[in-house]
């Protein structure tokens, strides 16, 4: 298990290399200069190229790619053009709240998307099946921000039965989660119910319910334990995607999250939070596939790394 964890740890370096050199590439190839973009409107030529070269943006792009990767390597992201603040700090700061609205969001998915996918599984072709494998995928084809602004329409603006937007109590997160996990919920339900419907056709279920077990011993502590593996990817990958695509819904309901900083970001060509934002998103996404690779042996203990 450690040498796996190590070699996949190693594994890890050419694809945070790709990613920085991908967004600094794509960045600096888009026209237009982020200093004039922030400069007062009665900057001079001179007031630029002393912000530029502040922000070394003076150098040639070899030159800036080599500063940012030795600077990211000491965990410096550098600072914010538009406020000067370290990008570090400030998407540590930003980061901690997205991980948390992503959590609940992924564990509500998770709780819901199971359940829901045992069920149509264990009730295979029936109206039962139909109906929640119709509505998953209905679910699964609303529009994040159709659906935030329905969600408001509707607790926040008739019922007032939560916050329309901001943070400080667990209400605020209830709306945000909600809309962030309804897709994710309907993919792991898709993904549970063919898992399970693979694992119960075994030789192996039938031996047990010939045995006498109870069906809801041979569900959930037999079928379902060995039909989690598959269900564990979609999750690590979920999370991911919920940590980046997240943008939308922090902007909607005005969250203090990291999609939100870094839309402010690219509004304003923030070239250094733009990139800092997406390493640290990438950085969270491999470590949480790892994680989930890891998770496998937990689940199943049949599964050894060597």
């Amino acid at each position: 298990m450690l040498r796996y964890t190590l070699r996949r740890l190693l594994q890890l370096v050419p694809v945070l290399f790709g990613v920085s050199l991908m967004t600094f590439a794509i960045l600096h190839s888009i026209p237009g200069d982020p200093v004039a973009v922030l400069a007062p409107a009665d900057a001079t030529e001179s007031d630029l190229q002393s912000l530029r070269a502040e922000f070394g943006l003076d150098q040639p792009l070899p030159v800036q790619y080599l500063v940012y990767v030795g600077n990211a390597l000491q965990g410096n992201l550098g600072k914010s053009i538009r406020t000067r603040d370290p990008v570090t700090q400030t998407l540590l700061t930003r980061l901690q709240f997205t991980v948390q609205l992503t959590l609940l969001s992924i564990l509500w998915g998770v709780m819901l998307g199971v359940v829901v996918g045992v069920v149509a599984a264990i009730h295979q072709n029936t109206w039962i099946d139909h109906t929640i494998m119709l509505t998953a995928l209905t679910v699964l084809s609303i529009p994040g921000f159709w659906l935030s602004l329905m969600l408001l329409l509707l607790f926040a603006g008739i019922l007032h039965w939560l916050p329309s937007s901001g943070v400080g109590t667990p209400q605020h997160l209830i709306l945000p989660a909600v809309v962030i996990a309804h897709g994710a919920a309907a993919v792991i339900a898709r993904f549970t119910r063919a898992s399970m419907l693979e694992v119960i056709r075994q030789d192996y279920i039938r031996t047990i319910r010939a045995n006498g077990i109870r069906e809801f011993l041979v569900v959930y502590k037999h079928a379902l334990r060995n039909a989690l593996n598959p269900v564990l990817t979609i999750v690590g990958l979920q999370f991911g995607f919920l940590l980046g695509g997240s943008a939308i819904v922090e902007t909607i309901f005005a969250l203090p999250g990291i999609g939100r900083l870094m839309v402010n970001a690219i509004n304003t060509r923030d070239y250094p939070v733009i990139q800092g934002g997406i390493l640290m998103i990438a950085v969270t996404f491999v470590a949480v596939n790892l994680l989930t690779d890891l998770a496998y042996a937990l689940v199943n203990p049949r599964i050894r790394y060597s």
